[in-house]
């Protein structure tokens, strides 16, 4: 549970610097803090979500 919630702050962080690089209009670096947000996200919510409860989808 420690990981997803190391992951979930990451991916928030993320989330503000996209937040800053649309600002600066500095479209490389928001293309990469975009991709690592939604990995981020999608993995700290999976490990949430596998840790909580017994879905389908997790081994």
């Amino acid at each position: 549970m420690i990981l997803a919630i190391i992951l979930l702050i990451v991916a928030l962080l993320c989330v503000v610097s996209v937040l800053r690089q649309v600002k600066f209009k500095n479209y490389f670096a928001l293309a990469f803090s975009a991709v690592a947000a939604l990995s981020f996200g999608f993995f700290s919510i999976m490990t949430i979500v596998c840790t909580l409860t017994d879905a389908g989808i997790c081994p």
